[in-house]
């Protein structure tokens, strides 16, 4: 009988455990900033962005490899590729080059008897 009574408490505050900490994870009704366009990083890199850091004093462009490890707790990563050349009406969209086609492979040639 104790040993289901201790396993009944590990259940209910296992149950009650992740609505704590999801609680704990959201970041407030804060509207993220808008970045000017002239403060984009070029196609290809990254910018580290503050909150709370006028534009002009902003770190400078680079790789996006640095830019995602050293991001600070008060700050994110913009993408130069998010706004790269494009119109807003422009309905197709290229991929990548290193994403693959989900098209058919051809047909494999015919055999010789």
């Amino acid at each position: 009988m104790k040993r289901l009574t201790i396993t009944l408490a590990f259940l209910g505050a296992a149950a009650l455990a992740p609505a704590h900490v999801a609680g704990a994870q959201g970041r407030g009704d804060k509207k993220p900033a808008t970045i000017p366009a002239e403060s984009r990083p070029p196609a290809g890199m990254c910018r580290i962005w503050l909150d709370d850091v006028p534009a002009g004093q902003q770190p400078a462009p680079t790789d996006c490899s640095t830019a995602v490890k050293n991001k600070p707790q008060n700050g994110r990563v913009i993408f130069g590729d998010d706004y790269a050349k494009g119109e807003k009406g422009d309905k197709k969209k290229n991929p990548p080059p290193f994403v693959k086609s989900f098209t058919q492979p051809p047909p494999p040639p015919p055999r010789r008897p």
